[in-house]
């Protein structure tokens, strides 16, 4: 990579593979990450030869082949070493359980959250776990560098590597949405002020929609006093590698065997994290209601769900999990036939299986309740072969950008989400070939490396005080 001004490091809690031992040929294996994140920031990285600074907690990620490995894509991989039981109250006490749940709007309030002796340890850990990635990037970074601090995660970070090295020319970038005042101040007044000071004390913030960065904005005004440097910049879609994923043999083969299982059916397709922010319940609840309300499509549509686990070591999202599941199970049993599965699920990580889903739709749906953009929502109208149609969730980032090409629906409005799935499946043929491509185009006005140079060009007129 490059040294001095022209240094870039990216610096995330997750990388961009994780690393595990394959037993057949006894070496290591790496394993591309799931989640946007990292399709996100990919292919900028990769291109600028940038140096990744992620979380590493297990023995794989710290071997040398480990670097030599993402070596070979021009990234400079940095580990940041921590200890197991710290990095899980980091990550799923703080980060997941109090952190996301807060700027996604989704505690249950009778009952969470919980500010008890055991939580104030875990915030202990987080502040140290975003120590040493700040002590780390005062390692790693050479004299003037640019630093790209991703997240919620590590919220803290950036006002610590401001303090520890003015040198350096700071941005970071929150990929969730933000919250309102209101809801923020659930969050202990020493909590909330920490996160926004180690945010906005660390040069601009980004956000994929003007809706959250005006929502921080808000947020610092309120609990701080004082302005906020935010930016706007809209992630897209790494059209290269989708098309390449898409023309894959491992594609070719899924997509056979989705085709085998719909036959000449209509198709609706989710490609999610099996998460509390994606709706997936309120999707199946639709789909149930649409079945009951419109007999005609009965063993007419097939919806094939990929919802791939999520935070599996979480209680929450281990009976979310099961409740999909459950769900799935009862309206397959009161529907279906003997040649008719209504819900297909597939609850397991694989990308082809998803990219082959997503070139087969004829309604793609996508309702999180609160999303900081949601790729696939551009990932879906960029590969599929159908004119498919979108029906979105006007609570997702990327509603900004495709909504008027979209079906907008409520996400909390059930019936709605029935209708316009109904409307979706309905549209006539010139209507759907009109909008699919009004979708496309969308999807297609940006690319990674427009959104990673946003970040690159916030970071370099980092406009914080200078040092005394």
């Amino acid at each position: 990579m490059d040294e001095g001004a022209d240094a870039l490091l990216v610096v995330s809690n997750r990388g961009p593979v994780g690393f595990e031992w394959d037993a057949a040929t006894g070496g290591l294996q790496a394993k591309r990450a799931a989640g946007g994140l990292v399709n996100t920031l990919g292919p900028g990285a990769h291109r600028y030869g940038a140096r990744w600074l992620a979380a590493s907690t297990s023995a794989a990620d710290m071997r040398p082949e480990a670097a030599q490995l993402l070596a070979n894509e021009r990234i400079g991989f940095w580990p940041v070493s921590v200890e197991p039981e710290m990095y899980r109250s980091y990550y799923d006490i703080v980060s997941n359980q109090t952190l996301w749940f807060c700027l996604h709007g989704l505690w249950d309030s009778p009952r969470r959250p919980r500010f008890d002796r055991h939580w104030w340890r875990a915030w202990e850990s987080y502040k140290r776990v975003n120590e040493l990635f700040a002590g780390e990037v005062d390692r790693a970074a050479p004299l003037g560098a640019t630093v790209l601090v991703q997240d919620y995660q590590l919220a803290l970070t950036p006002a610590m590597v401001a303090k520890q090295r003015p040198d350096l020319r700071l941005c970071s970038f929150v990929h969730t949405p933000w919250c309102s005042p209101d809801e923020l101040s659930a969050l202990p007044d020493e909590v909330a002020a920490t996160v926004l000071e180690g945010l906005a004390g660390g040069g601009p913030v980004g956000f994929h929609s003007e809706r959250w960065a005006g929502a921080f904005r808000a947020c610092v005004e309120a609990a701080l006093a004082r302005p906020a440097d935010t930016f706007v910049a809209t992630a897209a879609v790494d059209t290269e590698d989708l098309a390449t994923v898409a023309a894959s043999d491992a594609c070719e083969s899924e997509l056979r065997k989705l085709r085998s299982a719909v036959g000449d059916r209509q198709l609706i397709v989710r490609v999610d994290r099996l998460e509390l922010s994606k709706n997936v319940l309120r999707g199946f609840w639709a789909y149930e209601e649409l079945l009951e309300v419109r007999p005609d499509l009965r063993g007419r549509v097939v919806f094939a769900a990929l919802v791939y686990p999520s935070r599996v070591g979480l209680a929450e999202y281990q009976a979310y999990g099961q409740e999909v599941l459950s769900l799935a199970s009862r309206i397959n049993a009161r529907w279906g036939t003997s040649d008719w599965t209504p819900i297909l699920v597939q609850p397991e990580d694989n990308y082809p299986r998803s990219v082959a889903a997503l070139r087969s739709y004829d309604v793609l749906l996508v309702n999180p309740l609160r999303d900081g953009l949601n790729l696939v929502a551009k990932e879906g109208p960029s590969v599929n072969e159908r004119d498919g149609v979108l029906v979105l969730s006007t609570q997702a980032g990327a509603s900004v950008e495709l909504g008027d090409a979209a079906i907008s629906v409520n996400p909390f409005d059930v019936s709605a989400t029935a209708n316009a799935l109904a409307e979706a499946l309905n549209l006539p043929s010139y209507q759907r070939r009109l909008t699919a491509g009004r979708l496309r185009a969308a999807a297609a006005k940006r690319t990674p490396y427009d959104w990673f140079d946003d970040l690159v060009a916030a970071a370099r007129r980092d406009r914080r005080p200078s040092s005394p």
